[in-house]
């Protein structure tokens, strides 16, 4: 089953009785076109998405969109306990997307298009913070004061522009940057003075005096090369 995501002024959630295949959606590569598609609102949520699991119970969902949307599927799969139930494939809506780079998945829709197709699943860390979501591209810790630790490696202290995290096949990272260190592990754990935190590509809307990303329990299905 193909997830995409319409403009928000337009897009509106289509019953699975009432989908269509993909070739009728616009942006669709040419090897989803006969794929079951419903076309989700660019922040789909619960009453977005639940309802198309309990309707297709579908064993592969293809999301087609952003690193955000790709996070806001992962986020349901998580609360219904589907993770290990239903592989997901992602064909990123542009090349910049930091989800296929931290995975390495196509950039090209046509070649990311045929992988969800064909390729096989694996289980890969599901990377979630204290806030409720997942991380499947980039983290960002923005105007940092204060410290950062991954796992019991000291990765900051003091004040940083930003610290960027990115999630990967050994858990959650914090990449290397002026004043700060490169690590890898579990968690990825910031106390601070009031910094603002951007998650695939979607700001929080409040400061924050401490943030956490860290591996869950349970891995989630990732179609990849």
């Amino acid at each position: 089953m193909l997830l995409t995501v319409g403009d928000e002024a337009t897009g509106r959630r289509l019953p699975f009785h009432g989908s269509r295949p993909g070739a009728r959606l616009a942006r669709v590569p040419a090897a989803l076109a006969a794929v079951p598609a419903v076309r989700l609102p660019s922040r789909p949520g619960r009453t977005d998405l639940d309802p198309v699991l309990d309707e297709q119970r579908p064993g592969r969902v293809v999301v087609s969109g952003t690193d955000a949307v790709l996070a806001a599927v992962l986020v349901r799969l998580l609360r219904r306990e589907l993770l290990g139930a239903v592989e997901v494939a992602f064909v990123p809506t542009t090349r910049r997307s930091a989800a296929a780079a931290a995975w390495g998945l196509p950039r090209d829709r046509a070649a990311a298009a045929a992988l969800a197709l064909d390729g096989t699943a694996s289980p890969v860390p599901l990377i979630r913070d204290d806030a409720g979501g997942v991380l499947v591209g980039r983290g960002e810790v923005r105007n940092l004061r204060g410290e950062a630790y991954c796992d019991n490696t000291l990765v900051v202290r003091g004040s940083v522009r930003r610290l960027l995290a990115a999630p990967g096949p050994q858990g959650v990272s914090s990449l290397a940057g002026r004043g700060v260190r490169a690590a890898t592990g579990r968690a990825l754990q910031i106390g601070c003075v009031g910094a603002r935190v951007v998650v695939n590509g979607v700001e929080h809307p409040r400061e924050v005096p401490r943030w956490t990303w860290y591996r869950h329990t349970e891995d989630w299905l990732l179609v990849r090369p």
